[in-house]
């Protein structure tokens, strides 16, 4: 049996893992991967595998970074089913065709600009239809089940905790005579949020792979994110100004409403219209109402479905989902705007970013993790100034984050999750982590646990035989620039802004194209390291 890691390995976005045995070859996972631009660039090329050759898919959750690459997979030639539970199905029937229409709105956008210079012109990944065709292989599971995929593969999916649906995924293999367990946690879920139960703690195993996103760090301010979240909503009504938050549309946008809707009821913040400009997230929303048995908080689980409504409606809270209607959100101020990407980096988010960061009376605050590249990540690292949609914006709005929204559990309790192991695992690989949460676990559940963890390599692949986790395919060597990705892409917007400068009349147009060509030049030298 062999285990080859094609995302999520040294990063944290792209989860996607091929397990190959006699007779068999599946993914767990298929991912879209999200940050840098040498990050997205790889949901353009080939797949490092036949999609083809494979025989059927597992999947964890809805997240695009886990299910985003499946209708690139089916257009390409996959044609097995996707194994699920039952809410990730209705959810990806959401998620899936949205993000389809976010790539065919950004190509299309892209190819405006590349049409007028004479460039070659782009293709979406995948298109609505993909999408939809592909979620006709989607058969959703009960967790819990034992479902026999084939003679040899029998699965469990077991609640993650991190958002509605999502897994834990008990892969059980029979091979020359034994029986092996993989465990596949997809992303493990912080304990005591609303709606959604804590991860289910499995008690053996012979192989782990692991999630690490939060592997060097602890929610800190978990026990006061609602007094946090009261206080930021007071400042930015007292200023006058909007409180823009970035949130992904599945779970911590319902986490989001329920909180403020509470707060509101119990008079702790002001009255304070709310925007969920979202299509995706209103369609989520809509899954979350139609799924009330996956809720487990206590103040839903003795009211009616009509009083559970209540949280998500009101006349407060406004759902907004026609492009004009997100447009006229441009002109509000004193409200709470709540939209996708949940890392600013595709959607309508970037358009309300656009036009609140500037304004010092707004507020922006993250309540997710931000991955290395995306524009979320930029602003929490405090960038002055940046580009969005070809326009240099400043940052003059305050800038806030809440960990203790995330649905990702910290360092803390992921090492309490491995050591709850009755029998400690023969193997343990660390995937969707960055470099130091990553190495810090790996020492961390070294020390605690007494597991000696490997770092998932890019590519790399294990044959797992005999209690040995062998190396048999090196991993590709990634090439890295001589400046973080972040710096590479601000460099390009100084090119570009540098080359518009030169074609405006009353310029110094040879100074200017001067310094373009020694930009030019640079990039050349940029080019050739990286």
């Amino acid at each position: 049996m062999k285990i080859q890691f094609f995302g999520a390995a040294e990063t944290v976005t792209g989860s996607c893992f091929m397990v190959t045995t006699e007779q068999e070859k599946f993914l767990v996972d298929c991912g879209l991967f999200q940050g840098s631009k040498d990050l997205k660039e790889r949901n353009y090329g080939d797949f490092a595998f036949n999609p083809a050759e494979v025989d059927f898919i597992l999947l964890t959750h809805a997240h695009v970074d886990h299910c985003g690459l499946i209708p690139k997979a089916y257009k390409h030639g996959f044609a097995g089913k996707i194994y699920t539970t039952i809410a990730t199905k209705e959810l990806c029937g959401v998620v899936l065709p949205d993000s389809a229409h976010i790539q065919e709105m950004e190509v299309e956008r892209k190819n405006r600009k590349l049409a007028r210079s004479g460039a070659e012109l782009l293709e979406p990944i995948y298109t609505v239809n993909d999408a939809k065709e592909c979620l006709k292989r989607f058969i959703g599971q009960k967790y819990e089940e034992e479902i026999v995929i084939t003679p040899n593969v029998t699965v469990r999916f077991e609640d993650a905790g991190h958002i509605l649906g999502s897994a834990i995924i008990e892969v059980f293999i029979k091979e020359a005579g034994e029986e092996k367990k993989l465990v596949f946690t997809g992303d493990i879920g912080n304990i005591n949020q609303p709606i959604i139960d804590d991860p289910t703690i499995i008690k053996q195993a012979d192989v782990v792979v692991m999630e690490s996103t939060y592997g060097n760090r602890y929610h800190i301010e978990a026990e006061n994110k609602l007094e946090t979240l009261a206080r930021i909503v007071k400042t930015t009504q007292k200023k006058g100004g909007n409180l823009v938050i970035p949130s992904f549309a599945v779970e911590r946008t319902q986490d989001l409403i329920f909180h403020l809707q509470v707060m509101m009821k119990e008079g702790v913040i002001d009255p304070v219209d709310i925007y969920i400009d979202s299509p995706m997230a209103v369609e989520a929303t809509k899954v979350f109402l139609d799924n009330p048995e996956f809720f487990t908080d206590e103040v839903f689980c003795n009211i009616s479905d009509a009083e559970c409504r209540e949280y998500f409606e009101g006349p407060h809270i406004n759902y907004v989902t026609a492009v004009e209607g997100s447009i006229a959100l441009n002109k509000i101020k004193g409200a709470i705007i709540i939209s996708a990407s949940g890392m600013a980096d595709a959607g309508r988010i970037k358009h309300h970013l656009k036009h609140n960061l500037w304004r010092r009376e707004s507020t922006v605050l993250f309540v997710g993790y931000q991955a290395q590249g995306t524009l979320g990540r930029r602003i929490l690292e405090g960038e002055k100034k940046v580009r969005i949609h070809g326009e240099e914006i400043a940052v003059k709005a305050d800038i806030f984050r809440i960990d203790g929204f995330s649905s990702h559990a910290d360092q803390r309790a992921l090492v309490e999750w491995v050591n709850n192991f009755e029998k400690k695992p023969s193997h343990l690989f660390l995937v969707h982590g960055e470099g130091e949460a990553l190495s810090t676990l790996q020492r961390v559940i070294e020390q605690e646990a007494g597991i000696a963890a490997k770092i998932a390599e890019y590519q790399a692949e294990y044959e797992i035989e005999d209690g040995v986790a062998a190396k048999v395919k090196e991993p590709v060597t990634v090439k890295e620039s001589l400046v973080m990705p972040e710096l590479a892409d601000s460099f390009r917007n100084i090119q570009e802004k540098i080359r518009d400068m030169a074609n405006m009349p009353g310029k110094d147009v040879r100074k200017l194209q001067y310094l373009l060509a020694q930009l030019n030049e640079i990039e050349r030298e940029l080019n050739r390291a990286g």
